[in-house]
């Protein structure tokens, strides 16, 4: 996987995929049973709850709004989401899941640390380029949750820095990383790929595409780590990667 058209080759993060996903994990919640009306309505639902939250807020938002934005009664919404709150944990929960996974699966078979750090670099660039939207939505209103949701995003947050901390591990017990702290450097990489997508007309007016910015990343990386091995060609940038 060296370019995001590789990356959704083997990725399906349609909307409809999502939402497939999220109905079989809240079917005994979602009133709906028929299956074809119920995607049909919560990827409305998703839509427009993503739209109008990054537009003007979440808080600001109301049941309402949703409602005339989705085009779905207040009667059918109450069919899918109890409330507000509920909303946001789904979206919320569902994210970290689908991350997760993701990752997973793109690092699955990966051998050597130095690889398996490029793969989950270009993964986690490629899996917030395509979901900006709802990426965004997640981190902005983290802040605005309870106390054990915002507790779970922050866990959700740690883990993605655990992972590139264990890889940076892996490499230096292998001798091929730098002896840097694991943690601080996996803070920094992760700072960095939430600037790809929380700032994302930065890098539209310096018309930066997302293998770009994923090569760069890797390059940064790697000379970060002063990774033990032959410099190659970078298939998309041209530049130094692992």
């Amino acid at each position: 996987m060296h370019t995001l058209e590789d990356f959704k080759t083997q990725v399906d993060l349609s909307r409809k995929a999502i939402c497939e996903d999220l109905y079989a994990s809240c079917r005994d919640q979602i009133q709906v049973k028929k299956k074809p009306t119920a995607l049909r309505n919560l990827e409305r639902i998703i839509d427009s709850t993503l739209e109008l939250a990054n537009r003007t807020g979440f808080q600001a938002m109301t049941l309402r709004d949703l409602s005339r934005h989705s085009g779905l009664s207040m009667g059918a919404l109450y069919s899918y989401i109890g409330s507000k709150e509920e909303l946001v944990r789904l979206i919320q929960e569902h994210g970290r899941h689908l991350s997760a996974r993701v990752i997973y699966d793109c690092l699955e078979g990966v051998e050597g640390p130095a690889a398996r750090m490029a793969a989950a670099i270009r993964a986690y660039v490629y899996l917030t380029h395509i979901l900006q939207d709802w990426f965004y939505f997640s981190f902005m209103e983290a802040r605005h949750l309870g106390r054990e949701q915002m507790e779970a995003a922050l866990q959700g947050d740690l883990r993605t820095e655990a992972t590139f901390a264990g890889i940076i591990s892996d490499g230096q017990r292998a001798g091929l990383f730098a002896d840097v702290d694991p943690h601080l450097t996996a803070a920094a990489i992760n700072a960095m790929l939430q600037d790809w997508y929380l700032k994302r007309w930065k890098y539209r007016r310096l018309e930066v595409t997302p293998d770009q910015y994923a090569d760069h990343l890797i390059n940064m990386t790697a000379a970060i780590l002063a990774a033990d091995m032959r410099a190659s060609a970078s298939p998309v940038g041209g530049g130094a990667a692992f």
